[in-house]
């Protein structure tokens, strides 16, 4: 896992519709070394189950500290050249809880649709999930753009989130927001991503699904 600190290097894509990843968790004491960081390992198996098209991964592991947030977001999205972003931690109302102001500051249009239906998710399970802050935002650039997501902090969580939940008869009855991240990265300009429909159907509307080769 990188440290912030070292300076990132532009992704080269051995695909052209290679999906490139930033997964940035953000703890004070699991950037110290006090824990194990729990957040990317989870990230990086959800994705690792979910993707069927090319991918790859830039990963951070970051303090909250709200600029250096907002640096590695924009270090990610501008020279990594990652088509989507996905952080973990520092989104409840804890004074040291600052990824969504540092991720909206970086953001030229937000996403709210992606938080309301996070916090959907998880009121099913637990109602603290009303003192969750998830923002997802766009950053667009001259060239491009990229979608960013905060996610919540602990992996059971952030599953959740991401599939949805689903009956006995394995129907969704909620559904997760990854479903409409492919099309997103579609509409801003991004590679066209497949999941495994047994973890989560990507949505699309009918003229923007690419027929199987």
């Amino acid at each position: 896992m990188t440290p912030a600190t070292q300076p990132t290097q532009p992704i080269a894509r051995k695909h052209p519709d290679e999906l490139v990843v930033g997964l940035v968790s953000i703890s004070d004491r699991a950037s110290s070394g006090t824990y194990q960081d729990e957040g990317i390992p989870a990230l990086r198996d959800w994705l690792s189950r979910t993707l069927t098209s090319p991918w790859q991964a830039v990963e951070r592991l970051i303090p909250d500290e709200q600029a250096l947030i907002s640096r590695t977001l924009i270090d990610l999205v501008d020279v990594a050249g990652c088509d989507l972003v996905l952080t973990t931690g520092g989104t409840g109302p804890a004074r040291r809880d600052v990824t969504p102001e540092a991720t909206l500051a970086v953001a030229t249009k937000e996403m709210p649709g992606f938080g309301e239906q996070m916090r959907q998710v998880s009121l099913h399970f637990v109602p603290t999930a009303i003192l969750s802050r998830q923002v997802a935002v766009i950053r667009e650039t001259a060239s491009r753009a990229a979608l960013i997501i905060n996610l919540p902090g602990q992996p059971r969580a952030i599953r959740e989130t991401l599939e949805g939940l689903r009956g006995d008869d394995g129907k969704a009855l909620v559904q997760g927001i990854f479903a409409a991240v492919p099309y997103c990265i579609d509409l801003i300009g991004g590679p066209y991503v497949e999941t495994d429909e047994a973890v989560v159907k990507a949505w699309r509307p009918k003229h923007a699904i690419r027929a199987k080769s």
